[in-house]
């Protein structure tokens, strides 16, 4: 009966472990993911309020959302060949592309 117990235990402490491992490697709070999602975030906002008053057009808010989607989407390819994690590099590379897209909203 011990000898069970101490096998679920260990099966236990094996499938937390595992599960921690899965949690981090998709770590969206890691401090570079999360500056580049808050700015995602925060350009969503920014379209659907310009779309909201009449600055953009259906078309446009459609277009920059896309561009957006993008963003994120290399965002996550990054962050899954890195650990969950991205480069100070790739960070800068992800501003620079999301200032271009900033730049069109409210134009």
């Amino acid at each position: 009966m011990k000898t069970i117990a101490a096998i679920a235990a260990v099966l236990s402490l094996t499938l937390a472990a595992n599960a921690f491992a899965d949690e981090t490697k998709w770590d969206k709070e890691h401090p570079r993911r999360d500056q580049v999602n808050d700015r995602l975030k925060n350009q969503d906002k920014r379209i659907k309020e310009e779309r909201k008053e009449g600055e953009i057009t259906k078309g446009q808010a459609a277009k920059l959302h896309k561009e957006d989607h993008q963003i994120r989407q290399e965002e996550r390819d990054m962050a899954s060949q890195n650990g969950g994690h991205i480069t100070k590099q790739e960070q800068k590379t992800l501003n620079q592309q999301e200032n271009k897209v900033s730049k069109q909203i409210g134009q």
